[in-house]
This record gives structure tokens, sequence and C-alpha cells, in this order.
């Protein structure tokens, strides 16, 4: 008979000879193994939940402080012949016996007032219900940016500590800032998928580098390369909801293809007041698209292993701009005429309605309205106001479509019979409501980006466009402040609790039984974690793939479940907010916050050279003053000056410095690229998709484009290279069997240079050469846009001969719109020109080579001396 596991290590000990210390090592690898062979392990190891060890059907938990857990000693028998061995089959790592399932949701650009759960007129039944089954939260806080919330959400760790002091869109090279969630920082998607959860995320994707998001890879930081085993959703800030770049996992698909109605926008008229949209919207929109595969996801997971948990990471694109809404839900918005009498009414209702609720204090009172930046609603023109209404239905309309989609996934739960057991976190708001639209609002996001701010009647021309894919639209910034009621300022806004208090429910029927009960303990992202942790009863690993990993910085308050703790105090502390050189200090009641020196649109000047120290200080006492309306700084200059202290220490702990006060010149900084310091670049065969952060970068810049085709004897047409779409972009194709080359300037105006003739039968070497005035995008350095957006002299050539020349006298700045793609050969989702072709409009000619030089402008001693002494003129007049 075969010697027993335990004999033969019994055996190796009395043959080795060492001192006591190893003898005990060797002992206690001995016990180890014994505990498996009887079925029981130290704390360290796994615990058998079902099954007998070593069968198919064992399960059991692991301790969770090492990831992967580390595969248990075989505890069978190995002999010559499988007939005299005995197999042994380590166990299927399942999580906690009762352990939830967790649902946990955040909507997109949404300040405290946007929903009706928390006083809002925006009807928003999905929260409501969870609000009525659980509890409500009125002091959740956000980082005051999309991409560092989404990175302290899913890590448990502050943004700037994870690589995410910004958006990912404006990385530098700089620990803090560099939009990489390192792998000492293992996210909640890993950590729940080891402990034998089925996890998933859809929605935005935020959190990938631009210089990672091509199908080149590396595909770690995308969501299935961060712990989540399903992906669906889109890469980046946003998204056209009517064809967005949509992948599922890694692979990108075109699922609306063949369902995209028949809506045309007639612009033939330059004239007209507006412009008529006519034909039928698409029959597919990302909003309900992404409900439908959340909840096929989670029926085939029920059903292929019923009894496995599952953590559902829902993020959708509403409500950051484009604000893309499905008609009905237009026309039923519309329909409740709620924002006919402007939007300071608005902002009183709202703050009466908070009140009534009883989510803010009864004698709080409302900040002034500011009417130095955002004009009363009685001194807009007429027209401005039925734009203004326009554009804030649109916006409501997309609230509540989303809110409604987010109810089907929330009742799937509970039609698979799993919503009393399930953990649903429903968080509204990444940060306050978005005022990136500028005060009149605007019908293309990407406009804004690039500084340009459509004047009014403009934008009355897109009215009937407003919400569908031919525009990019926003709202006017003056309902972005009445949503972000009962406080002020918006988005980007670190320092006013407009841009970071949002508000939450939270529902889980098996442990929550105080129903409808409000919690005001002070909470951040960063709690979200390991609270998910506590309530699954799994602990922080301490290592991921051999890779120890840094403190989780949250607290849980999964103790405010309980009603006996409804009014305990919070046990978070202390937390700062940073976002672009504007910050603030939370510690025990206390608020320390900088004075917002720059509205979210005045984002192309120069900016605060001196952030950490060149700031009106003021102070808040929230637990008297709830909306942080009464400064008291000037009576407690004392703790005024221990907050600033305090806050440089936080800084030093989570990478904060260097501080940073730039915003559009960090979107258009140099940054990692499958492009970058390459000046030229060569393409044998059509490709299409990559992302404009992997594209060739020709803003700013002087560059040439040739191609190298083979036009058959029928002749061609058809896309040679294209980058961007249908507001912002540029394209080289043949149209009729002419070249062509056309820029896109933000969906206002197309500059085209056209051959007269269409090319003949055979092989031609088409030239596109562009030589640019400015100094280029180097100026930004030294807190300059001068070197920007200038103009330049385009010539096209065909076999040699000049066909086109003609000069741009201004260029697009900063960025194309950047949920299009660079393509070659043809076009996909929107085409940079409607008037010309619709895509995919394939290249019919055959492509041999496409040749892309690049000749950036390069500052000389002279213009870097003149650089700086204006740098240093305009740091004096900021301070």
């Amino acid at each position: 008979m075969a010697d027993s596991p335990l004999q033969r290590l019994r055996s190796a000990l009395g043959r080795l000879r060492f001192g006591w210390g190893r003898r005990v090592a060797a002992f206690s690898a001995v016990l180890l193994l014994v505990g498996w062979q009887l079925g029981w392990t130290p704390a360290a190891a796994l615990q058998l939940v079902s099954g007998v060890m070593g069968s198919p059907d064992a399960k059991a938990t692991i301790a969770g402080n090492q990831l992967p857990a580390p595969a248990p000693p075989f505890g069978g028998v190995i002999k010559d012949s499988a007939q005299n061995s005995k197999p042994w089959w380590p166990p299927t790592v399942v999580p906690p016996k009762d352990a939830p399932n967790v649902l946990l949701i955040m909507t997109d650009d949404a300040g405290f007032a946007i929903d009706s759960v928390f006083g809002g007129v925006i009807p928003t039944p999905a929260m409501e219900r969870i609000a009525s089954q659980g509890l409500r939260y009125n002091r959740i806080m956000s980082t005051s940016l999309c991409s560092p919330t989404r990175a302290a959400l899913i890590t448990g760790r502050n943004h700037h500590a994870v690589g995410f002091g910004v958006i990912a869109e404006q990385a530098t090279g700089f620990p803090g800032y560099d939009s990489i969630i390192g792998v000492e920082n293992a996210t909640i998607g890993r950590i729940l998928r080891d402990n034998g959860y089925a996890t998933s995320w859809f929605g935005k994707d935020h959190n990938t580098p631009t210089y990672q998001a091509s199908q080149a890879g590396p595909f770690f930081q995308w969501p299935t390369g961060l712990g989540f085993d399903y992906f669906f959703g889109f890469v980046g800030g946003d998204a056209n909801q009517w064809g967005p770049n949509l992948f599922r996992n890694t692979t990108q698909i075109y699922p609306w293809k063949g369902k995209e109605g028949s809506l045309k926008m007639d612009r033939s008229n330059p004239e007209a007041t507006i412009w008529p949209v006519t034909g039928t919207e698409p029959s597919w929109n990302l909003i309900t698209a992404m409900a439908d595969d959340a909840i096929d996801w989670m029926t085939r997971i029920h059903q292929t292993n019923p009894d496995q948990p599952i953590f559902l990471h829902y993020v959708p694109g509403s409500s950051h701009a484009p604000h893309h809404p499905t008609k009905e839900w237009v026309d039923r918005i519309h329909a409740m005429h709620l924002f006919d009498d402007g939007y300071e009414k608005l902002r009183e209702r709202i703050f009466a309605n908070q009140k009534r609720l009883g989510v803010i204090p009864a004698d709080e009172e409302l900040t002034p309205w500011p009417a130095d930046i955002l004009t009363p609603w009685d001194q807009l023109s007429e027209e401005a106001k039925q734009l203004y209404i326009r554009q804030v239905e649109v916006f409501a309309a997309y609230v509540a479509y989303n809110d409604h989609e987010i109810g089907r996934v929330i009742q799937a739960f509970d039609d698979l019979g799993k919503l009393d057991n399930t953990l649903i976190i429903y968080i509204n708001g990444d940060n306050g409501t978005s005022a990136e639209g500028g005060p009149e609002g605007t019908f293309s996001e990407v406009a804004f980006f690039n500084d340009v701010r459509p004047s009014v009647d403009v934008q009355m021309k897109y009215y009937e466009a407003w919400g569908t894919e031919y525009a990019y639209n926003h709202m006017s910034a003056g309902w972005s402040w009445a949503f972000d009621t009962p406080f002020d300022w918006f988005k980007q806004n670190a320092s006013r609790l407009g841009g970071v208090n949002q508000n939450m429910v939270i529902s889980w029927p098996n442990r929550i039984k105080d129903k409808g009960g409000l919690r005001e303990q002070f909470i951040h992202v960063i709690d979200v974690v390991p609270t998910i942790l506590e309530a699954i009863g799994i602990p922080a690993p301490q290592a991921v793939d051999g890779i120890s990993q840094k403190p989780i910085e949250g607290t849980s308050f999964l103790y405010t479940f309980d009603q006996a703790n409804a009014k305990a105090p919070s046990r978070h502390t202390t937390q700062y907010f940073e976002m672009m050189g504007q910050w603030a200090l939370y510690h025990d009641g206390w608020l320390l916050s900088t004075k917002v020196d720059r509205a979210p649109w005045d984002a192309f000047g120069p900016v605060n050279p001196d952030p950490l120290n060149n700031q009106v200080f003021q102070l808040y006492d929230l637990t008297k003053n709830f909306n942080q309306s009464v400064d008291i700084a000037d009576q407690y200059p004392e703790k005024v000056a221990e907050m600033r202290k305090m806050f440089v220490e936080e800084a030093k702990k989570h990478q904060v410095f260097p501080l940073d006060a730039s915003v559009a010149a960090r979107v258009a900084a140099p940054r990692p690229s499958l492009t970058a310091g390459l000046d030229e670049l060569v393409y044998t065969r059509p490709m299409t998709g990559v992302p404009q952060g992997d594209a060739p970068y020709l803003l700013n810049t002087s560059y040439s484009l040739t191609a190298d085709i083979t036009v058959p004897q029928q002749g061609a047409e058809g896309m040679i290279a294209t980058s961007g779409g249908r507001f912002a972009g540029w394209g080289f194709y043949l149209l009729g069997g002419r070249p062509v080359f056309n820029w896109n300037m933000l969906n206002l105006e197309w500059v085209k240079w056209e051959s007269p003739q269409a090319l003949t039968p055979g092989r031609h070497k088409l030239e596109f050469d562009f030589k640019y005035d400015g100094l280029g995008l180097a100026t930004t350095r030294f807190n300059s846009f001068a070197g920007v957006g200038k103009g330049g002299t385009g010539v096209l050539k065909v076999d040699g001969q000049v066909v086109a020349s003609k000069r741009m006298e201004k260029t697009i700045p900063i960025i194309l719109q950047w949920d299009e793609s660079f393509d070659i050969g043809s076009d996909t989702i929107t085409g940079i020109d409607d008037s010309d072709y619709l895509p995919p409009f394939p290249l019919t000619a055959k492509l041999n080579k496409l040749t892309i030089k690049i000749d950036r402008p390069q500052l000389s001693p002279a213009d870097i001396k003149k650089l700086e002494e204006g740098m240093k003129t305009a740091a004096m007049g900021i301070q």
C-alpha cells in the first residue's frame, strides 16, 4: 500500500539535518498538508464550503490576502499507472456563504439636484425605487471630474494615488497624472473575480489611457485587463449614443448598422433660421442596447451557474454630452413643461422640494445667482429662451431615459429572484453637472474643446437636430447651476460642493431594514470598495500576482446600513480635493476651499502659476452650513493655516504634486502614442478604428499626405484616409473620381481642395501638402496659446501637378472628434462631410501606399525668450 503524503513528509524530515528553526517551518508544512487531507485548513488557506475536498464538486472560499489564491498541494496519489493512483481536484473558489450580488451604478455629469429623489424635477423612478427600499445619502463626494472619480470608485484609492489626477485625455508624465492604474492598485473587479464572482462592466470606460486604446493594445488597462470578465461599452470620455465607438471586451463592434433610420438634416439654405430635420430616427441607441446586453449577461450567468454571485458595474454615458435621448422621451418631457419659467425659478423650485423632502436643512439659504457670468432669465432674448428650453428638455429626457433603462436592469434581478440578496449602490453623477457648454450651450461639445462658442442664432439652426445624431449637444450653464442646487458651481470645480457633492441611494433587502432612511455621514467614492468588501466578508488583498498592494484608502460605511447608526459620526474624517489647480480639504466637518478663479468654459488663457499658494482661501463649517454659503475664514485664521498645512501633507501622500492649473493645454500636450516621435508613417493596406490617441496628429504643424493608388478601368471613388468625424476632422478622398482634401472645421465650415478633373485609369500619385504658419504646441509650455490654431497654406497635387491651392486663415487648435477614429480605405461611424458622402465610402481604387510626413515647428532661442517674458508678465497679472 502506498505511503500517505504525511508519511512521505515525515520520512523526508527525518533525513534532513538542519537547525530547530527550519524544523519548525517544515513541521508547519506537514500540518498544512494534514489539513488538506482531513478537510480543514488554517485561516490563510481554503475553507471548504461544500462537497468533499478533492472531489469535482468541492467548493471553498479563500483567505483573500493573496490573489490569485495559491494552488493547494495535490492531495491525491500518483503511482506509475492511473489505476493505482487517486485523482484530486482543487476546489472551485466561491465567495463566502450568502454573499450578495452587487450592482454598482454611477451616472455621468449629474449634480445633486438632477434626480427626483433629492428634490429634482426630472422623473427618476428607478432611483426612487431603490431609495424607498433602502437608504438615501446626501454627502457622497466625487473628485469633480469623470476619469478621476471612476478610478477612485473602482480602486478604493484617491484619484492621484492611482494616476488619475485629471481625465485620461489630459495625462502628463507625473505619477499622479499618467492615467495608469498601477498593478499595486487592484480594482474591485479583480478582487471579486478572484474570490469567485462573475464580474462585468457596462458603459463608459474612461480609465484606459488614450495611447493604449487601439486594437494594438496592450489591454492591461482595459476593463478585461483590470479584472472584469466582460466589457460592453465605449472607451473615452463620451460617445455618440446613436453610433458609438463600441467594444465587446476588446473587439470593436457596430451593432447599430442596419438600424440607422432615415433622418436627414437639410442645410441647403444657409440663411434659414432653423435647418429642418426629416425622416425617422434610428431604432438603436446605446442607452437601451447597454441595458439589453447587461440583462443578457446576468441572465446567461444565472442560467449557466445559478449559485454564482455577480458584480455588475453599470456606468452609462448619460448624462454627459452629447445628450442623445430618443424622441419618445423628448416628447414626454416637453409635455411636462418643467422648464418654461427659466433656470432661476427652477433653482428655487428645487430648493423648496429639497427642504420639503428633508434632504437639506430647513434653514439653509441659497447663494446669490451669479449674474456676472450667467445672464438672468428675464434679460434673455425670446430666441435664447426658446433655444435654452429646447436644450434642457433634451437633457432631462436623456436623464429620464437613462433612469428608465437602469430600472430594467434592476427589474431583471427581481425577475431572476435575486433582488433580496443584491446590494445595489446607485450614485447620481461622477461629478457636478457639467457647464462645458458655456453660458449659451453648444450644438457641438467638440467646438467647446477648441474654444469655439457659437452664438445663439447659429445654434438655433440646429434646434430640430438637438439630441439627434446631427448634434453633439450640451445645454446652457444656467441650467447646470440650477441642477447643482443647493450648492453652486459645477463639474471641474473641486473646491465647491457643486462640483463634488453627489447623492446616492442603496438597497439590500436582506440587510437594510430602515427603508427610506436618510444618511448624512461624510462619504467619498473611495469608500465604496471597502464597503462592498465588508458586506461580502472578504479582505482587501495584500498581494496580487505577487505584487504588494497599496492599502485601500477609503473607509467602509457599512455601519450606516444599521438604523442604530443613522446618526453616528462619519468614520471618514479627512479628505482632500484637487482638480486643475483648484483644491479643498475636509476635516471633521470643516472645509477649507480655494475661491473659484476660473469658470469651466474658460480653459484657454494663461493659468495660475502657483496654485498651491496664489489663492483666496475660504473656510466653512459644514456641520452648521450645509451648502458652503457662509465663509468664516476671517474668523478662524488659525484654522485656515492649520488646514493649508494638512492639505500639503495629504498632497504629498497621494501624489498630488506638482499642481497644475492648466486645462486645454494638457488636452493637447504630448504623451505616449503609437505615433509619438515619428515624422513619417507608411501604410500599405486599408485599416480602420485607430483612436485619436494613437492617430497621426496633424494639428498645429506642417504635414503632407501622399497616396499611391491605381484606378481601375471603370474609375474610382472612396476614402483614402480620414481622421475625425461629423463634428471635426479631415478627409482625403475621391469624389466622382476627383481627388479632394477636406477639413471639417467643427461642423461650421468646410475648407476643400478639389481637383477639377477625374483621375484616368491607371496608377497615380496624389499629394496634399500643408505649410503651417504658427509656432505650434510648444508655446503652451510657456502658458501661451499663441502658437496654436494659426493658419497655413495647402496645396493639392496630382502626379506632381498642382490642381488646387488655398490658404486657411485658421486651423483647429486642440482636438478632433475624440470618439471617431483614423481610418484608411473607408470611413467608420460618421463622415466629415455629409454633403459629399456617407460612410463607409470604401475606396474602389487600389491603395499601393499612403505616406504621412509631419514637420512640427521648432522654437528658436528668440521665440523662447519672448515666450518666457510673456509668461512672467502673465503670472504677474494673475497674482
